[in-house]
């Protein structure tokens, strides 16, 4: 997810997502300790998406 495409989101709608792909990347890690996932740099990019919208998030409270 580009950080265009954050921008336009709500907070609401960010912080919803934020928990998706949180509860994701612990559903890879779990999947990928029991059986090695096909695409493990899967796991580097979902962590850098919710990076992406923790910065977000940070930058939106602190422009109030």
């Amino acid at each position: 997810m580009k950080s265009k495409e954050l921008k336009e989101l709500s907070t609401s709608d960010l912080v919803e997502r934020m928990e998706v792909e949180i509860g994701k990347l612990n559903q890879m890690k779990i999947n990928h300790s029991i059986t090695p996932l096909e695409n493990p740099s899967q796991i580097k990019i979902t962590r850098r998406d919710i990076a992406r919208m923790k910065t977000e998030l940070r930058q939106r409270e602190l422009n109030k």
